[in-house]
């Protein structure tokens, strides 16, 4: 924990960008695998894929996309790539697989709150939604840090 400190934390918008990102990233790894499974395996003709958190493929998916994308990316998925942005366990060097698993599962929670889990981002002086709390996990903005690293370079 002391490593992190004075790493500067994610702003809300950079969140917002990296999780819509991911968001997007996720249907798009979705699509064809909803498509293949409903149309090779289960044989249907006439296909409705619809996307909600109320399909067991959705849910699958989205858990796998975020668990796996957190794992080996160490706490940077696609959509944290694009926004700048990188989730840091509290408790260890590295995100483990389950931290990765819960703070998948985190976004869940924070859905299903009503959205309540990530306007937590606003009165928690740590700026932790709900999947950071979950997983021991904090979001950091690594445009900053890049810079000044840049500038100790010199």
């Amino acid at each position: 924990m002391l490593a992190l400190e004075g790493l500067p934390l994610a702003v809300f918008w950079q969140r917002l960008l990296g999780f819509f990102a991911d968001l997007l990233l996720a249907v798009l790894v979705w699509i064809p695998l909803e498509f293949s499974l409903r149309r090779y395996l289960l044989h249907q003709n006439e296909l409705d894929l619809t996307w909600n958190f109320h399909e067991p493929g959705n849910i699958v998916v989205m858990v796998l996309y975020w668990a796996v994308c957190n794992y080996v990316g160490d706490g940077q998925t696609p959509g944290k790539w694009v926004a700048r942005t990188k989730a840091m366990s509290l408790t260890s060097d590295r995100m483990g697989g389950w931290q990765s698993v819960e703070r998948a599962l985190g976004y869940g929670a924070a859905v299903l709150e009503g959205g309540l889990g990530f306007v937590q981002f606003f009165w928690d002086r740590n700026r932790m939604c709900a999947q950071d709390r979950l997983a021991e996990t904090i979001v950091v903005d690594v445009r900053k840090r890049l810079k000044d690293s840049d500038a100790s370079a010199v």
